[in-house]
């Protein structure tokens, strides 16, 4: 058994083996997961969650190390969760963005942690808000949240992030028009990066075109700015953060930073909670219940939502 108040203190003093055995508990979905979130809940709340998505090959990892730069040179302390397909032996992650972001690895004002997803769709690993919560609790300013790189799928990033951030390139071929339905809806902040090629002019003029289609907007309303980067030079990255903080006070003058936190505390019980029944329903099979509750259905007596209800009932007590 884990001592968690002490590893809590640990992490708290920013000892990265403190915060990596937590994560660790939380991805392992330990028994003492309960008590390690009871002990995260009072000391969660000050982290700014931005993240990261596109599609393959836009660049997300070089410009998620980028914004850790700039972020450290500002003095803040920055979480990293690098979301990876998983790996189909190990299940665990593939691709290890750590490698990417080395020059941060001797930083002790970065922790920096590739999760996988498990086979988890929605480009986010299950177990992100928990991880999340660990890095907010373990002191960190900001935590940036890349995810696999999967598409249009990517969406969930929209409901787990303060800001989410959408990546694009120019030379992708039809890229924005591909996306339009998916990632496109959700950015708070837009990234040409590698804007040294030809057409990220024409990329980003497509992007602004497509935005004004878009719901319209009152005059207090929040337009998402389109900023051009070149991450791997670290150009344009400044205005990143720029466009970041701008959108933070934007969201907190007009309330919608605590909704959108409350509305994601909201999924996470939801989650859970729905997780937990499937637990219990799954272990039914066999049971007189279940077996009782068939019986009838295939006899014409009833049908599979009364069933269902019937079920949800007898496991609940209502």
């Amino acid at each position: 058994m884990v001592d968690v108040p002490a590893l809590v203190d640990q992490a708290r003093e920013g000892r990265p083996r403190a915060v990596a055995r937590l994560i660790s508990l939380v991805e392992g979905a330990s028994p003492q997961l309960r008590e390690v979130m009871a002990a995260l809940a009072p000391l969660t709340g000050n982290a700014y969650v931005v993240g990261l998505t596109g599609s393959p090959g836009v660049g997300k990892s070089t410009s998620t190390s980028a914004l850790v730069s700039a972020y450290r040179r500002a003095g803040r302390r920055v979480g990293v969760l690098a979301v990876d397909p998983s790996s189909p032996f190990s299940g665990g992650a593939l691709l290890g963005d750590r490698v990417r972001m080395g020059e941060h690895a001797s930083d002790p004002g970065v922790y920096i942690r590739s999760m996988a997803t498990r086979g988890h769709l929605g480009g986010l690993a299950w177990s992100a808000p928990q991880a999340i919560r660990v890095l907010d609790a373990a002191g960190c300013d900001v935590v940036l949240v890349e995810t696999v790189g999967v598409g249009q799928s990517e969406v969930e990033i929209a409901s787990q992030a303060d800001t989410s951030v959408v990546l694009l390139a120019p030379g992708m071929g039809d890229g924005i028009q591909a996306a339009k339905a998916g990632i496109l809806e959700i950015g708070d902040v837009y990234v040409v990066n590698k804007a040294d090629r030809d057409g990220a002019d024409a990329t980003a003029r497509e992007l602004n075109h497509m935005l004004g289609l878009g719901e319209a907007r009152g005059p207090g309303d929040w337009r998402p700015p389109i900023v051009k980067t070149v991450a791997a030079r670290g150009e344009g990255v400044d205005e990143v953060v720029e466009a970041l903080e701008k959108h933070r006070a934007w969201m907190e003058e007009h309330g919608v930073l605590a909704e959108r936190r409350r509305a994601r505390a909201a999924r996470e019980v939801e989650t859970i909670t729905i997780t937990a029944l499937r637990e219990r329903i799954g272990d039914l099979h066999g049971d007189r219940r279940l077996d009782a509750l068939a019986e009838r259905i295939t006899a014409g007596d009833l049908d599979p939502y009364a069933a269902s209800d019937e079920l949800i009932a007898s496991l609940t007590g209502h």
